[in-house]
């Protein structure tokens, strides 16, 4: 014990004697402060810091210290020496095994921020074995320091320092010079690639997926509206917002440093978050919470608080201090051509929130067996300038087709089980309630969404507008790409005829997935799908596009009805404007001679800024339907086409032409938009929409034009059937 204490004595005593000598030794070579060889690799050639005379370290001089040794600066015993000379005693070099992709550090967030700062050692100090080294560096003219036990990590905590603070808002007027600054692609606030918890800002909690968008948009005057009253505009679109709105970047510096929690703290002191709500399943949680600023609310939501919070301080920024952070390009909201929203973020989050609402209530709070999906989609209806009046008006789930030896010759049978596809199908159910409660009497008339149009049948009245909800990307040209592609894309990779780009596709027989259409495919018959042969369906992105040109309403409807449009179209996840744009009408942007009312529909597109998580797994085999005035929700079998029990769905072609009948019954032969007298074969009911099967036509022939394939119908013996029997 007394010889342990005297030996200990005696090396404090030499080391103190020396002090210069050893600092001096410890500048030049760093690598002699490392207790371990992972130090040695973190701390060597970080800094600028070099050796006195010149000289560079060799080999051995990291184990000087640790070996012991009492020699002078000259003598340095070589690492394979060890104690006693041996071998054995040979650090191994560490091979580095490949492993995910981990997000940016603050070291490297700060480097694209402000490229070729310097970064200086200030001190070191400790006992051999636990160095503590202090680092500084210095931004925008102030200097903030790290300390840790390597250098690395001490540049490390200086640059976090750094981020956190080196922007500083005194007052108003700075912080709107400095925040209306566009920010680059890598310090981007608001791209999925660089979001609120992964990035800029440690007080977020780090997320396990990308988020998705949030965008705040002008409406060309400079003006934002309030995202408390949630307002839609129906006034034209100005000659600014025209398609593409793709902003202008400004060549101004980034900031960094502030979320907006932290920047609207600064400009108003002192306010109060409330949550308001939590909604969806467990892999995709939504919070919303709302602040009041200068008595006006705000609200925002995110998968989680921190999140909400941060989008609830984004939207006051944004309305009274007209400050707002850009984004990616394709990562943006696309405007539509008749429809001009303030805040079109506002929109997409409130009719992703009430689909998957409405979802949660018909599957009790998703507890339900049925609640099983991997895609999710919905209609919903706004009748005003306020989103809270918008309504649900169908939901559904699924990804299949159907078997071919499954189909019917009496339209009892439905063929495309996709989540998108069923939900049009249960809009049609609706519109045929609201035409017959038109018909009924004058009173019922006030609570229909229809009137009369003087260019003869009915029409929409003026603000009622119907959004789709897409969980994800619809199936086909609009989710052909690579989720995490380079935001900048060549220029060649815009063009629609680059390989596969806007090619019609067909998905696959009792699958998922789709392929391109054949040359020779467009025409299917029934002998040969029960022979064996694939029935082929049309891809959802293909059959919204059509949408878009001849229109939700379908030919049978377009007999009583004007055509009707989506006005916005809106995806849960893997939203990619550039791609969805294309898919949704861009690709068939060279259609000519359209009927009259016919034109080439341009909704707004637009992701949500609470993206779905990506569910792996097999799908299940079902699909679920829910119409509103429905008690509750239909599963068919997505293989058949039909319920478990083989009853034909409510949505089959079958049930749609019975309620088709019953409106045709009741309505006066002069408000016909197109002549039928004796409507018996559901087939000969179709083709006598006349400017509905020249639209049609005008779409067939624009895919073609454009190379990208021919359309594929069903075989035709599938609609020859009638009622009577």
């Amino acid at each position: 014990m007394l010889f342990s204490y005297c030996l200990s004595d005696r090396n404090s005593l030499r080391q103190s004697r020396n002090p210069q000598k050893y600092f001096a030794m410890d500048i030049e070579d760093e690598e002699n402060m490392s207790s371990s060889s992972t130090d040695v690799k973190e701390n060597r050639n970080l800094d600028n810091v070099s050796p006195k005379d010149g000289s560079t370290p060799g080999p051995g001089e990291g184990s000087q210290l640790s070996n012991g040794g009492g020699g002078g600066p000259g003598r340095k015993r070589s690492l394979e020496e060890g104690s006693n000379g041996h071998s054995k005693y040979r650090l191994k070099k560490r091979r580095k095994t490949p492993g995910p992709v981990l997000p940016k550090n603050a070291l490297m967030q700060l480097n694209e921020i402000k490229p070729g700062l310097q970064y200086t050692l200030l001190s070191q100090t400790g006992p051999v074995h636990a160095p503590l080294f202090v680092m500084s560096v210095e931004v925008n003219g102030q200097v903030f320091e790290g300390s840790g036990p390597t250098k690395k990590k001490a540049k490390l905590h200086a640059a976090e320092k750094a981020l956190r603070s080196f922007v500083q808002f005194p007052n108003a007027s700075e912080a709107h010079l400095a925040m209306g600054r566009t920010l680059s692609v890598n310090t981007d606030f608001t791209s999925d690639q660089a979001d609120f918890p992964d990035t800029l800002f440690n007080g977020f909690e780090t997320p396990d997926k990308a988020e998705p968008p949030f965008y705040v948009g002008s409406n060309g005057d400079d003006s934002f509206s309030s995202s408390g009253d949630l307002s839609l505009s129906a006034s034209p679109v100005p000659a600014s917002l025209a398609q593409p709105p793709l902003p202008v970047l400004p060549p101004f510096p980034p900031p960094s440093g502030k979320n907006p929690v932290m920047i609207l703290n600064e400009l108003r002191p002192g306010l109060k978050y409330d949550f308001l709500s939590e909604s969806g399943e467990s892999h995709a949680k939504s919070f919303v919470m709302s602040v009041v600023v200068d008595g006006q609310f705000f609200e925002g939501s995110g998968r989680n608080k921190k999140l909400a919070k941060a989008r609830a301080a984004q939207s006051a920024l944004a309305t009274i201090f007209n400050l707002h952070l850009d984004q990616t390009p394709s990562r943006q909201p696309i405007p539509s051509e008749g429809l001009q929203l303030h805040l079109p973020q506002v929109l997409a989050d409130a009719v992703s929130r009430l689909v998957l609402g409405k979802f949660g209530d018909l599957t009790d709070n998703f507890s339900s067996p049925h609640a099983r999906r991997k895609v999710l989609a919905g209609v919903v209806m706004t009748t005003g300038t306020d989103v809270k009046d918008a309504k649900v008006i169908s939901v559904s789930t699924g990804t299949k087709c159907i078997n071919g030896e499954y189909m019917s010759d009496r339209g009892l049978a439905l063929n495309d089980c996709h989540a998108e596809i069923i939900s049009r199908r249960s809009l049609l159910r609706f519109l045929y309630t609201q035409l017959e409660l038109y018909l009924n009497n004058k009173d019922d008339q006030k609570r229909s969404i229809f009137q009369k149009s003087e260019r003869g049948g009915f029409r929409l009245k003026d603000n009622v507008q119907f959004h789709l909800y897409i969980s994800t990307s619809p199936c086909g040209d609009a989710r052909i790409f690579s989720p995490h592609e380079p935001i900048l894309e060549e220029p060649a990779d815009r063009h629609p005829n680059r390989k596969a780009r806007g090619q019609l596709r067909t998905k696959i027989e009792s699958g998922e997935g789709t392929i391109p259409v054949r040359s020779n495919a467009s025409i299917q018959t029934w002998d040969g799908v029960l022979q064996g042969e694939r029935l082929l369906t049309m891809s959802c992105s293909d059959k919204i596009a059509r949408w878009n040109v001849v229109g939700i309403q379908g030919s049978l409807l377009s007999i009583f009805v004007e055509p009707i449009y989506f006005s916005s179209i809106i995806l849960g996840s893997l939203y990619h404007g550039d791609h969805l744009s294309r898919a949704m009408y861009q690709r068939i942007s060279n259609i000519e001679d359209l009927p009259p009312l016919y034109t080439l529909n341009k909704p707004l597109l637009s992701g949500i800024s609470n993206a779905e998580a990506r569910q792996p797994g097999k799908a299940p085999n079902f699909s679920v339907n829910w119409t509103v005035g429905d008690s509750a929700i239909e599963v068919i079998n997505a293989t058949t086409g039909k319920d478990e029990l083989g009853r034909a769905s409510r949505l089959c072609k079958h049930a749609l032409y019975c309620r088709w009948m019953r409106v045709h019954g009741k309505v006066p032969s002069h408000l016909l938009r197109s002549k039928i007298t004796k409507p018996n074969m559901y087939h000969e009911s179709k083709l006598a929409a006349k400017e509905y099967q020249a639209a049609k036509a005008r779409l067939f022939t624009a895919f073609i034009k454009a190379g990208l394939g021919a359309w594929v119908e069903k075989p035709t013996e599938q609609d020859q059937f009638s009622l009577t029997p």
